[in-house]
């Protein structure tokens, strides 16, 4: 039977959690580890500043490990302490899709895959387009939809694997009902960050860092799920390097060659 990690990084009480879990419950033995607090833009970060703690808690019709780190800490306590070897990790359903590369490189729900997909777990990341949890909460068709596609790929995998030379699949739902799988690149930006300079009461300066989204292209992640509102499916390479090196050789040399002009 195969042994799957399910986490997040909302935190236990988001519905995301709870479609998530529902999905994969009676495809293997379940072990539901998250963060006790949010922990959102997280990326791959993890807790080198404090000890880590464990709460056990109900949680429907199982048990829960609240950990008090990252998504990524998450990844290391369930493979060296609160259950071993892990067979696939499962993560999400974030409230808030994580489209393009930019978002990708800074999420927790993706960096939990990431981080396990570093310590050679076959990995999926799972993100909703949706405001907040209430529309995963109350909108039974589109919780009961996210559920039957996270079933039939989370089955898929644990039968077949990951397509080779992937390590994680990062999988973006639409905020309506869709039952179709697209392959789709990321975009490089979702967002324009912005900074706003505002005065608190007692006159001192502070900042707000916020986004502005930008406008999709076609083909996209971001272009698939929030316009053409289909499924998301962008398969990921940890393995950050140039298949076709030609170019960065020839850059390489002649930063050698400015070096062998320089006077050490």
């Amino acid at each position: 039977m195969a042994k799957i990690l399910v986490t997040n990084d909302d935190g236990l009480y988001s519905p995301g959690l709870e479609i998530l879990y529902k999905a994969v419950r009676e495809l293997g033995e379940v072990y539901v580890v998250v963060p006790e607090t949010p922990k959102s833009a997280s990326g791959l970060g993890i807790t080198l500043h404090k000890p880590l703690r464990v709460n056990r808690v109900k949680f429907l019709d199982t048990y829960a490990f609240l950990l008090n780190g990252t998504p990524s800490d998450v990844i290391y306590m369930a493979l060296k302490v609160l259950a071993g070897p892990i067979d696939l990790v499962v993560s999400g359903v974030n409230i808030g899709d994580n489209t393009s590369i930019q978002v990708i490189l800074s999420s927790g729900t993706v960096g939990a895959a990431a981080q396990a997909s570093l310590e050679g777990i076959p990995a999926i990341a799972f993100s909703a387009a949706v405001k907040d949890g209430d529309v995963l909460a109350t909108n039974d068709e589109l919780a009961h939809t996210i559920e039957t596609c996270i079933r039939a790929l989370v089955e898929e995998v644990l039968d077949e694997g990951l397509p080779e030379g992937i390590d994680l699949l990062n999988v973006n739902f639409p905020d309506t009902p869709s039952r179709r799988f697209r392959i789709a690149r990321p975009a490089r930006v979702r967002f324009i960050n912005i900074i706003e300079e505002r005065r608190d009461p007692r006159g001192g300066t502070y900042y707000w860092l916020y986004g502005e989204p930008v406008e999709p292209e076609k083909g996209t992640d971001v272009y698939i799920v929030l316009i053409e509102k289909e499924i998301a499916v962008t398969p990921i390479s940890l393995s950050f390097y140039i298949l076709d090196t030609r170019k960065v050789v020839e850059f390489i040399e002649k930063v050698n060659e400015r070096l062998g002009e320089k006077n050490f």
